[in-house]
């Protein structure tokens, strides 16, 4: 008897109990706000996707200490065309099993994040690195449903773009910050938060 190939239709994928609703909303920004230069405090991220799954292995560094934290993540949205909600889960390594899955790195993305306080909300406010030099993005979590959906674009964004997989970072790993400055100039700043299925 020979082995079936595994595709979508033969797998059952159950739902994970160690799952976590993630609720984000997303802000394309023209610079750094307020206060924040490149030089504020920050930790250093660097994510590799896997070509072709919702897998993500990433590895986040404090300057501070210097000490290094390592995760495995699944992350997707349910909802092919609301990205402002998202299941994830975690999974913490330690450095040999980060090693051992460091084989699959191919897909880069590597990035500064910077705490920001405004209006009483915390943000995550990325600046990225490398062929994405330029792009900064913000990012804020809520409880729920209720807290994401009435809470209003920061004066500091440019735009939102929590909708629009082009800032998903599984899309971002095969563009250019160029790439995206003439994707942005080609659009109402006000349309960049839909998704290419909506």
């Amino acid at each position: 008897m020979g082995v079936a190939e595994l595709t979508d239709q033969n797998t059952v994928v159950p739902e994970s109990r160690y799952a976590c609703i993630e609720r984000e909303r997303k802000f394309l920004l023209d610079r750094l706000p307020g206060e924040l230069t490149p030089a504020s405090p920050h930790v250093q991220i660097t994510d590799n996707y896997l070509t072709g799954t919702r897998l993500r292995l990433r590895k986040i560094r404090d300057p501070q200490t210097n000490k290094w934290t390592l995760k495995f993540t699944q992350k997707f949205a349910p909802n092919p065309i609301d990205f402002s909600r998202t299941i994830i889960t975690n999974v913490y390594l330690n450095p040999s099993e980060y090693n051992l899955l460091a084989v699959f790195e191919a897909n880069e993305i590597r990035k500064n994040r910077y705490r920001f306080e405004h209006d009483g909300h915390q943000y995550g406010i990325d600046l990225f690195l490398g062929d994405l030099l330029g792009l900064i993005l913000a990012e804020i979590s809520f409880e729920t449903d209720e807290e994401l959906e009435r809470f209003a674009m920061p004066s500091f964004a440019f735009a939102e773009v929590t909708n629009s997989e082009m800032f998903t970072g599984a899309k971002l790993v095969d563009l250019t910050f160029e790439d995206i400055r003439n994707q942005v100039a080609r659009n109402d700043p006000r349309k960049l938060n839909q998704s290419s299925e909506a």
